[in-house]
């Protein structure tokens, strides 16, 4: 319960401010959450996390069996920037992103 509760405090931690306009293009979004995330942009990693909500329901819907790309960037993303978040299991951090 402890790595759940740090979990959503991590995540939501990332700035809001990606909420109102993290859709606004399907492509334009795309190309600059790549641009974005590599140059450590805190709008950029919340790009690359909300753009993975999507798979994230469907590794939890499916208990962990159906990954996606976008899950996968995320995941790896959340671990590589966040040591609080490296021994959470994959099911969690799924569930953080979607409680996000």
């Amino acid at each position: 319960m402890l790595v759940r509760a740090t979990l959503v405090l991590v995540l939501t931690g990332l700035s809001a401010s990606a909420y109102p306009s993290s859709f606004a293009g399907t492509s334009a979004g795309a190309a600059s959450a790549g641009s974005s995330a590599s140059s450590g942009s805190t709008s950029g990693n919340d790009k690359v996390v909300l753009q993975a909500r999507e798979d994230a329901a469907g590794f939890v819907a499916s208990d962990g069996r159906i990954r996606g790309a976008r899950l996968e960037a995320a995941l790896r993303h959340l671990r590589e920037s966040n040591a609080a978040v490296r021994e959470a299991s994959d099911l969690d951090l799924a569930r953080a992103i979607l409680a996000r």
